[in-house]
């Protein structure tokens, strides 16, 4: 069992949306073993609630001329509060920074950076990313193939 408000029946809607968030309220509730209208009231006080927190598509990057997608391990100077907030203010600029995670130890922050070529990343890094207020360094990785993306959390069907 989730969080206080959060039934099975909940989960089962939350595990369903997660896998096809397109699909009809009939066929939701079909899924589930209700009728449409009280399935839509769970629906709704999930998103009310903050279960759920938004629906989109899933965008095929190379398909719009990402071929490049590169974690960076940034370290800061300084870990006081305003730095770190500086920091991430910052990173919420950047269009090329698609996730961002601030860590603990040795690393301050991970982000995950798309691209259309090793030229536009050479770029983006240079002159957005390592001049970045606070930055002592920065980390590449660049991937070679995604191997696993599932969105969401694990949730029993």
């Amino acid at each position: 069992m989730a969080g206080p408000n959060i039934d099975d029946i909940d989960l089962h809607i939350l595990g369903e949306l997660q896998q096809d968030g397109r699909m009809t309220n009939v066929e939701l509730a079909r899924k589930v073993g209700l009728t449409a209208p009280p399935c839509l009231r769970r629906v709704r006080a999930l998103e009310e609630n903050g279960a759920i927190t938004s629906y989109h598509a899933v965008v095929n990057p190379a398909m719009l001329g990402y071929t490049i997608t590169v974690f960076a391990m940034v370290s800061l100077k300084s870990q006081a509060e305003a730095d770190l907030k500086a920091f991430e203010d910052h990173v919420a600029t950047l269009p090329e920074v698609r996730e961002c995670y601030m860590l603990n130890g040795e690393i301050d922050f991970i982000l995950k950076v798309v691209a259309k070529d090793l030229q536009s990343f050479q770029q983006f890094l240079t002159s957005k990313l390592t001049p970045a207020p606070n930055v002592a360094s920065v980390k590449t990785s660049l991937t070679i193939r995604m191997s696993k993306n599932l969105p969401g959390v694990p949730l029993p069907l």
